[in-house]
């Protein structure tokens, strides 16, 4: 096996440094991460400063974040009839997001101590559901365990993690996506997929070479 190729730190730096990032490309990442984290205002500011065009409509960032604050406080109803409002093909054209809005209802029904109308919701809108997917079938019997288990705390970690605000982000997570990929905009932030990107390039690159990571220049 080939010995390694040693860079030292200021060749590393010259190459680093000659690699041409342009202004325009980093005010780009910056409205991209404003505008899928939803911070509106910002990004009003920034599209100003920074002479740039959004790449969605403003008034759609305040809509999918009054949507997921309706999701993390657990009003679904609220929630699901503001996703049709702004579009209504999101949840006609992805079953699987519908399936875990129900869910979420059901959980909270749960949550509240509303048994009768839990069971009632369960057996008319989710367990259909059930029929027709294995994997809905499976979500909706590890929901109904909350029952077996009267929410107790002790109850085993993957049924009790479902009461946890966790599981209020992650379903307002899949919807926010759900919204994003309708207005034709990338579900993840591309700082992101950069970092990420950067991390495999660098594994890559530790096999052939040492060299000075990010961290240590």
């Amino acid at each position: 096996m080939a010995p390694k190729q040693s860079i030292r730190k200021e060749e590393w730096g010259r190459r680093l440094h000659d690699v041409q990032v342009t202004k325009n490309d980093l005010n780009r990442l910056i409205m991209d991460y404003l505008v899928i984290e939803g911070y509106k205002s910002a990004a009003e500011e920034f599209s100003q400063e920074a002479n740039l065009a959004p790449p969605v409509d403003f008034e759609s960032i305040e809509s999918r974040m009054v949507i997921r604050e309706a999701l993390q406080r657990g009003d679904i109803e609220d929630a699901i009839t503001r996703v049709n409002d702004l579009n209504p093909e999101i949840l006609d054209t992805n079953p699987a997001l519908y399936f875990h809005l129900q869910q979420q209802k059901l959980i909270e029904y749960i949550r509240h101590g509303r048994i009768t109308e839990a069971l009632q919701f369960a057996q008319s809108e989710l367990a259909p559901r059930g029929e027709e997917s294995p994997e809905f079938l499976s979500e909706l019997e590890r929901t109904m365990a909350l029952l077996a288990f009267d929410c107790s705390p002790s109850a085993p970690a993957g049924i009790s993690e479902l009461l946890s605000p966790a599981q209020r982000m992650k379903t307002a997570g899949e919807v926010n996506a759900a919204i994003l990929e309708s207005l034709s905009q990338g579900k993840e932030v591309k700082l992101v997929g950069l970092l990420k990107l950067l991390s495999w390039g660098e594994q890559m690159l530790e096999e052939k070479a040492e060299f000075p990571r990010i961290g240590q220049m």
